[in-house]
């Protein structure tokens, strides 16, 4: 399936990784792991680190899913936010979430600061803003809740919010511990990098199209008819990890996103601030190293890639009048837009790990609006899992919760 379509900017601005290396005869590894974007290169970063043998294995150009159309905002609030998933998941596994995500932006950080690998990673604030009175005593509630449980925010009124933002609304939550990437570059960075300094083996243009669980392991089937054998397997996928899951536990989502021609950079709003809403769907905008200003947003449930393609220049204007709602006084051109497939989960949470009595197979799926920190995340705790540390967050982000 098409995961995206249109014009993604990372892919315009990046060279292609053009590599086409397609496995051409049998493979054994201790670990194999399905899918090039973000989370595959991260868990193979951290397995790599670990000194564990893997190969990333993926059916198109390398990080061309659905990494090619992110929009790499990192931010530690979830979709569902604290005070809200408390009710859902209980307080302690909600802070847990929340403050995972929070130092996921640090060690992402770290890791790239580590190999050399620089996609654009940038420090900046996040405002969540109130799209309505309602939105207003949401923020009012999620700020209780998170200077309870220490999470870096703060709250502005309209007033405070309109001298230091330039934006009216009725009030917003700050924080500064937000970040922004380009998540094509970081994903390519550190598949390059790994297949240098750890002989981290990459095939393109190889689909698994079956697998088979033996006896200390798991025997995948390409397209091809090559098999590959391994201790285990993890799949980050994204929605399309559905062919190796018992069942569907994620609803796709259909999202739109696009950038606007360049402008001086004293043009741009205060800070260069990650920005969202409370309203369902929410809009969101950041800008890029080169003076852009990216916004998304207008999800809608996904049917197929023809109806979620067809509502492209629609949601294109739709989001042109979003942007100039916040901001009327800043000149916003439309270069490229393009629209995407993601996931997300009732609970705002990924999954990460082993299916119940498959210990073999794991599972790295960060759907939902924080999907790289989410990726990070799974990066660390599969790896943990692998050489036998103990990791709390395995049992916030396994499927055992679809059992409550």
């Amino acid at each position: 399936m098409d995961l995206h379509s249109g014009l993604p900017y990372w892919i315009v601005k990046n060279q292609l990784f053009n590599y086409h290396h397609p496995l051409k005869e049998a493979c054994t590894v201790d670990v194999a792991i399905i899918g090039s974007g973000i989370t595959g290169a991260l868990v193979a970063h951290e397995l790599c680190l670990a000194g564990i043998s893997c190969a990333v294995f993926d059916k198109r150009t390398i990080a061309t899913g659905s990494t090619g159309a992110s929009t790499a905002q990192l931010q530690y609030e979830i979709d569902v936010p604290l005070s809200a998933m408390i009710d859902k998941v209980g307080e302690s596994a909600s802070v847990t979430a929340y403050h995972a995500s929070l130092q996921s932006i640090t060690d992402l950080e770290q890791v790239f600061e580590s190999t050399g690998v620089h996609p654009n990673f940038k420090r900046v604030s996040s405002l969540f803003l109130a799209s309505n009175q309602s939105g207003f005593r949401l923020l009012e509630r999620e700020y209780e809740v998170r200077r309870r449980h220490n999470l870096p925010v703060s709250f502005l009124h309209a007033d405070a919010l309109l001298a230091a933002h330039r934006i009216e609304a009725p009030g917003a939550l700050k924080n500064t511990a937000a970040a922004q990437m380009d998540s094509y570059s970081a994903a390519t960075g550190l598949l390059k990098y790994h297949r240098k300094k750890s002989d981290l083996l990459l095939f393109s243009h190889t689909e698994i199209v079956s697998y088979q669980e033996r006896k200390g392991g798991y025997e995948l089937l390409t397209g091809e008819g090559i098999p590959i054998s391994c201790k285990y397997v993890v799949v980050a996928a994204g929605f399309e990890a559905g062919q190796f899951l018992p069942k569907q536990v994620m609803d796709l989502i259909s999202t739109y996103a696009l950038i606007s021609q360049p402008v001086q950079p004293s043009q741009l709003w205060p800070e260069r601030s990650l920005i969202w809403e409370t309203a369902t769907p929410y809009f969101y905008m950041r800008t890029t190293s080169d003076n852009r200003m990216m916004v998304g947003g207008e999800d809608v449930p996904f049917r197929n890639p023809e109806r979620r393609d067809r509502l492209l220049r629609w949601k294109i204007k739709r989001l042109e009048r979003k942007f100039r709602e916040v901001y009327p006084e800043i000149p916003f051109v439309v270069d490229m837009a393009w629209c995407g497939t993601f996931s997300s989960t009732k609970d705002g949470l990924p999954f990460i790990g082993p299916w119940p009595g498959k210990k073999r197979m794991h599972f790295a799926l960060g759907y939902g609006g924080n999907g790289i920190t989410f990726s990070m995340i799974a990066a660390q705790v599969i790896k943990n899992k692998l050489v036998g540390v103990k990791d709390e967050r395995e049992k916030i982000f396994g499927f055992e919760r679809l059992g409550r």
